[in-house]
């Protein structure tokens, strides 16, 4: 079994999920008391958030970095960055690694491919949302059209994840919010959704909303499973 690398704590409360899901589908593809075998650095993400929000990418990239490079060093096969929005971040993570990097747009898109679905909506941060680091890696390398909401929709997807979600709250009328903006989506002609932030799925679930999800959280991590199990 390799070993699977963790960059996590952006936000903690996704990178559990993580945690859970890695361990779950390695149990169920070996049985007995089987685990995964992990090393994770997780980072402060309070001080993420600020450099985010105020757009120096630069300063995350050296940070995200130095920590990828512990995980290397701690043994780590190939790399999980365990969130959607710092992927924007990955080629300069990547640049400093020996170790490969397994992308979760790759994870997602190739699930939605596996599934025939070319024109999909997209939930997830304002910067996930509106620039191009995920989007068009599934346009330009999958050739799957991405639609997402409108710019006051963004704003309320974008509000809720950073001031509900990362905090561990999941509030109803919030969840409400969500469902009709992937109603409108659906209206938009998407045959489905991501849920293009880790923490989204704590709020969203299938059995809310009768059109189809993609969780990256779980995608990714179910790609994770299969590339450390495999030989």
């Amino acid at each position: 079994m390799k070993t699977i690398g963790m960059l996590g704590g952006m936000s903690w409360e996704s990178t559990l999920s993580y945690y859970k899901a890695l361990n779950i589908g390695v149990k169920k593809s070996l049985g007995g008391l089987h685990s995964a075998k992990i090393c994770m650095v997780s980072v402060d993400f309070d001080e993420i958030e600020k450099l985010q929000h105020q757009g120096d990418w630069s300063a995350t990239a050296r940070i995200l970095s130095d920590a990828a490079v512990a995980v290397e060093t701690g043994g780590a096969d190939f790399l999980l960055i365990c969130t959607n929005t710092m992927h924007k971040v990955a080629d300069e993570i990547g640049a400093r690694l020996t170790i490969p990097i397994l992308h979760i747009a790759d994870a997602t898109a190739e699930k939605l491919k596996e599934d025939k679905i070319d024109r999909v909506g997209l939930l997830g941060t304002q910067f996930t949302m509106e620039q191009d680091f995920f989007k068009a890696r599934l346009s330009d390398k999958y050739n799957i059209e991405v639609v997402t909401p409108n710019e006051e929709q963004r704003k309320i997807v974008h509000h809720v994840i950073y001031s509900e979600l990362c905090q561990g709250e999941i509030v109803d009328s919030s969840r409400e919010a969500y469902l009709e903006i992937i109603g409108e989506l659906r209206n938009k002609g998407v045959q489905a959704v991501i849920l293009g932030c880790t923490e989204i799925a704590l709020l969203v679930q299938q059995s809310h909303t009768p059109v189809p999800l993609y969780d990256t959280t779980e995608i990714h991590a179910a790609a994770a499973v299969k590339r450390a199990l495999s030989f």
